[in-house]
């Protein structure tokens, strides 16, 4: 007799992970939206330091980590949030404000562990295509918010199309949801945006307490292998919240070590970035020189629809694009494993990478 599992198991997707990694290394990996550049030296020395304490449980409240994060962001300790990567809290978040009966609003395609959250809750989700310059419209999510909601999440970077709102358009939309909905504004890839500020929206906490700033040091810290990471929160109430739900010792010795020694090089964090900003003008000139139409990106990566053909035959072009790189040892995602056919997402590496994709995609086309 077969055993029995849970009935959600059915309802759970699973998560589109890229391929490659159990493989000999590829030319080039531009998958996974990680950093091209390795965690800088002094935070490997961290990482060593930490390392003939793992016998002993690390530090269960994430208390240095929290402290150095509330001198960064000037945000309390009290509402800050530390995770084993921004998915463990959205996670936690799904399971502390969602069951069936309630509802969760957020856009599609966007950041594929999303659907994760209703499904493993019984809740309805709610899904808002992104407008025609593949951007969250918020005004049609607005719209779609009612008392059965209990959670509204916007990425911004949005994830896999690159593009941004202003902090203009992300206040005025957080000032009208309701103040019982929860409001996530996923900034995984914010300190690559140049529409302003990446702190601005820090501000925005005071104002209001049900609004959740997620982030992470997986992306221009480096630090993806070792899943770190934190939410801003407008209340208290929030971290506790998601403390309640997960496992005790969720972010590891090495990664709290990481993390910590990492917040104290902010000027090799914007070198990176501006190297990034640099790849990305660069990347997506040449790739418009190929007669492709990448999204306006504010983010380490780029999102390129093959435009001007019908679904179906955009879906093709995909998969013979995606089939071509692989061959020449060039790895990509697909959009239709990130929820929409007939486009690339592709991550800037650096300059030697991206020439030898820009090579493989100009072969291939």
């Amino acid at each position: 007799m077969a055993i029995e599992f849970s009935e959600r198991i059915s309802r759970i997707p699973v998560y589109p992970a890229a391929e490659g990694y159990a493989e000999r290394a590829p030319k080039v990996r531009l998958a996974s939206n990680e950093s091209p550049w390795p965690p800088l030296p002094a935070v490997v020395e961290a990482i060593n330091r930490a390392l003939p304490n793992l016998n002993r449980y690390p530090d269960p409240t994430n208390s240095q980590l929290k402290q150095r994060l509330s001198e960064r962001y000037g945000v309390p300790v009290a509402r800050i949030a530390i995770g084993n990567g921004s998915c463990d809290l959205l996670l936690a978040a799904g399971d502390a404000l969602l069951e069936p009966g309630a509802e969760l609003v957020y856009a599609w395609p966007s950041f594929s562990v999303y659907p994760h959250l209703p499904a493993a809750s019984g809740a309805r989700a709610v899904t808002v295509p992104l407008d025609a310059l593949e951007r969250h419209d918020l005004q049609a999510m607005l719209r779609e918010i009612n008392v059965a909601t209990r959670l509204v999440i916007v990425c911004n970077p949005n994830n896999p199309t690159s593009t941004a709102l202003s902090l203009a358009e992300i206040a005025d939309f957080v000032d009208e949801v309701p103040h019982h909905v929860c409001v996530i504004l996923d900034e995984a890839y914010c300190e690559f945006n140049l529409l302003e500020d990446p702190d601005a929206s820090i501000g925005l906490l005071d104002r209001h307490p049900n609004l959740v700033l997620l982030r992470t040091f997986s992306k221009v810290y480096g630090l993806c292998g070792l899943r770190v990471g934190f939410a801003l929160c407008g209340s208290e109430e929030m971290p506790r919240v998601l403390d309640q739900v997960r496992q005790p010792f969720f972010c590891n010795l090495a990664a709290q070590a990481a993390a910590v020694e990492a917040l104290r090089h902010q000027d090799a964090v914007t070198e990176r970035v501006t190297r990034t900003i640099a790849e990305r003008i660069s990347v997506d000139e040449r790739l418009r020189a190929l007669g492709l139409q990448p999204a306006e990106s504010q983010a380490n990566f780029c999102w390129v629809p093959f435009g001007g053909e019908d679904p179906e035959r955009a879906a093709e072009r995909e998969a013979e694009v995606m089939r071509g790189l692989q061959e020449r040892g060039v790895l990509v995602r697909a959009g239709s494993a990130l929820g929409k056919a007939g486009a690339l997402r592709v991550t800037y590496g650096t300059t030697d990478e991206n020439a030898i994709f820009l090579a493989a995609l100009e072969e291939v086309l």
